[in-house]
């Protein structure tokens, strides 16, 4: 069952790319070098990688971010850019399976938002939506979780404030 969960703001660094569902191993393979690049430069993690939905593209495509929250000061190298997810109201729902069960697992927090009156920060711009914040949060590092069918993402979906 979700909840509506207050967060405070983050900082992160990101790579971002428009990729259709086959070519999304394009974006998420990103994150572990990102990672890496910032465990280099000894800057402090500040909480789990993710994903984060900028703008929903018919197709479908998504215009999405790679995001590894960190704490402290950092500047990237391009194609890398800082970024900050904003503070608010969301609406938070765990998956626990594959990859594959994600779209299933958002589609029900979409219907349990509108059967509830739930109001997403979200418009609809010339491309399609664009989402204030709509994160998947790897909460499961595979290189320590084999099984996919254990791996653990939080969906978390920014009210309007």
């Amino acid at each position: 069952m979700p909840a509506i969960v207050d967060r405070p703001a983050q900082r992160y660094v990101a790579e971002r790319a428009t990729v259709g569902i086959p070519d999304f191993p394009r974006i998420a393979d990103r994150l572990p070098p990102l990672a890496a690049t910032l465990a280099a430069a000894g800057v402090a993690l500040a909480g789990a990688p993710f994903f984060r939905y900028r703008t929903l593209h018919p197709g479908p495509r998504f215009t999405v971010e790679a995001g590894v929250p960190f704490e402290g000061t950092y500047t990237p190298e391009e194609p890398a850019f800082l970024g900050e997810l904003p503070a608010g109201r969301y609406v938070l729902d765990t998956y626990v399976g594959a990859p594959g069960g994600l779209a299933a697992a958002t589609e029900a927090v979409l219907a349990w938002g509108a059967a509830e009156g739930v109001p997403w920060d979200r418009t609809d711009g010339p491309d399609g939506e664009d989402w204030g914040c709509r994160l998947e949060v790897l909460r499961t590092d595979p290189r320590e979780v084999a099984d996919p069918a254990k791996w653990v993402t939080d969906l978390l979906f920014r009210l309007k404030s």
